[in-house]
This record gives C-alpha cells, structure tokens and sequence, in this order.
C-alpha cells in the first residue's frame, strides 16, 4: 500500500469515527489527489482550527479559489460548522476531511469530476 493510500485510509476512519460519516471514497481520493504533496508534510497536512489565519487560508485558498465561491459570512460559517462536526478539541484535523466536509457542505463535489 503507497503512503498515498495509507492517508486516504486514515481520512476515511476519521470521516467514519469523529464525523459519523460514510465516505463516497471516489470524492475523497481525489481531494486527497486535488492537496498535492501537502499531505505529507505534518504542517501542512492539518489546519489548526483556532488559528484565524489556518482558517483564512482554507476560505481563501479552497472555498474561494477551487470551489468558486463568493467571500461572505457563509463561509465562515460553514468553515465553523465543519469544525464542530470534526471535534475542535481533536487535535489533528487533516486538511482533506476539513476540504471533503466543505465539499459536501457546499454541494460542490462536482470540481472533482
């Protein structure tokens, strides 16, 4: 099994476990593609969600630029609304789970197609 693979495992269980979620696994394979080598950096891979830059960077860099959204007060709700369903005292929020959850969120599983 590639590292790859190993990651969209451990995002699944987490979409399973912390978020009560049934993953669709074609979706969060190519989130996890769509991340790049990101997802191998400790860093980068996780998005600090009391850090109001971590979440600027999330509404501004997926929310506005890949899925072509407006900037607006949903946005910050959604990206709080999302963190609440992940646990916000759950230490390792991956970045993927928090972008597939904003997806969904969002009805915008079709910028993976």
């Amino acid at each position: 099994m590639s590292a790859r693979d190993e990651l969209i495992v451990k995002y699944a269980t987490d979409l399973k476990d912390k978020c009560g979620l049934n993953p669709d696994m074609d979706l969060l394979i190519k989130v996890t593609i769509g991340c790049g080598p990101s997802i191998y950096n400790d860093d980068s891979a996780t998005v600090a969600g009391s850090q109001k830059s971590e979440l600027d960077t999330v509404k501004h860099n997926f929310l506005i630029k890949k899925l072509g959204l407006t900037d607006g007060p949903e946005l910050d709700a959604a990206i709080d609304a999302v963190m609440e369903k992940y646990g916000r005292s759950n230490r390792n929020k991956y970045r993927v789970v928090i972008y597939y959850l904003l997806a969904v969120h969002f009805k915008k599983e079709s910028v993976y197609n």
